[in-house]
């Protein structure tokens, strides 16, 4: 028997103008999932750290749980002799819930990894994805993969399609460097998911579909400057951002003093920005978090690089 414990990092979903096909990593902050083989058969989960009581305790409720389940019910498909073992999880919060960081999906991804640590690592990285977006499914009722898949396989990746699932891997440029700024309130995804249209004038669809082709021209290129011009939002951003107290005068804080673009970090209420150097990333950084005081709001600042590697062990047992 054995055990592990892995960290997975927050994510920017949604990426601007990509709206469900995009998402990056952050290098911090995250959850942590310590897993260990247990001679009893089923998930449990023998506490969660971090959540203020809030998270279920179930295992089928729970999306770190659901998505450990659905990988050893895979396994054991494929080798009956598995069916008596079991897996215990300890889930450590680092992420706030319901701030449009990925909170739910670095759980799922932290228990998947460390599960399949834990188990000698039957499965390679990338053959986890379809598990951990269970979780995602009983956190939103759907199993999207943009933020999921940025945790597990780090940098930033495009969800081209689900029926058959095709994530595609884009480099991650190392002079690019995220500040997000979290207000300290929660935004529900099925709240924000209710606010958008059914139909958009094909105007604005051409100009959004513009603006996702020069973003990922502007990762492949290392060319930050397109990638901020390409964070345009035609569509999304003007409904869901009603949602998020101050966001104008946030935005307008963080382009004033020198971001090169800025938008909504997955569905909110946490706000990114594109920057190329560490001062100009901190000066935004401060900009953003007095915005957000005047509203008034008091708000979380970190400043990262793109995560190129997702998810990591921490801790072998």
């Amino acid at each position: 028997m054995s055990s592990a414990t892995a960290f997975a990092p927050a994510t920017v979903a949604n990426v601007g103008s990509a709206f469900d096909v995009l998402g990056f990593a952050l290098e911090h902050p995250g959850d942590c999932v310590h897993a260990s083989v247990s001679a009893s058969s089923g998930v449990r989960i023998l506490g969660i750290e971090g959540d203020g009581g809030r998270l279920p305790r179930d295992p089928l409720k729970n999306t770190a749980g659901v998505s450990v389940r659905a990988l050893l019910d895979h396994l054991v498909a494929g080798d009956a002799s598995l069916a008596s073992l079991g897996l215990d999880l300890t889930i450590r919060k680092g992420l706030p819930i319901g701030s449009g960081l990925g909170s739910s999906s670095a759980s799922a991804v932290a228990a998947v990894v460390a599960a399949n640590a834990a188990l000698g690592e039957p499965l390679a990285r990338s053959e986890l994805l379809p598990f951990a977006m269970e979780g995602e499914r009983v956190a939103c009722g759907t199993a999207h993969a943009d933020n999921v898949a940025p945790a597990l396989l780090g940098g930033f990746v495009l969800i081209r399609s689900y029926e058959p699932l095709d994530v595609v891997m884009l480099p991650a440029p190392p002079q690019a460097l995220v500040v997000v700024a979290t207000p300290h309130i929660e935004l529900n995804t099925h709240d924000a998911r209710r606010v958008l249209r059914r139909s958009v004038p094909l105007s604005a669809a051409v100009a959004q579909w513009g603006n996702v082709a020069a973003l990922v021209a502007g990762i492949f290129q290392g060319d930050v400057a397109l990638m901020g011009r390409a964070l345009e939002d035609k569509i999304i951003e003007p409904e869901r951002s009603q949602l998020i107290p101050g966001f104008s005068a946030v935005k307008s804080a963080a382009l004033d003093a020198g971001a090169l673009g800025c938008s909504i970090s997955g569905s909110g209420p946490s706000i990114f920005a594109l920057c190329r150097s560490r001062q100009s990333a901190e000066r935004v950084g401060e900009s953003m978090q007095l915005a957000f005081s005047q509203v008034p709001l008091s708000a979380t600042v970190h400043v990262s690089p793109v995560n190129p590697l997702g998810a990591t062990i921490v801790a072998r047992g």
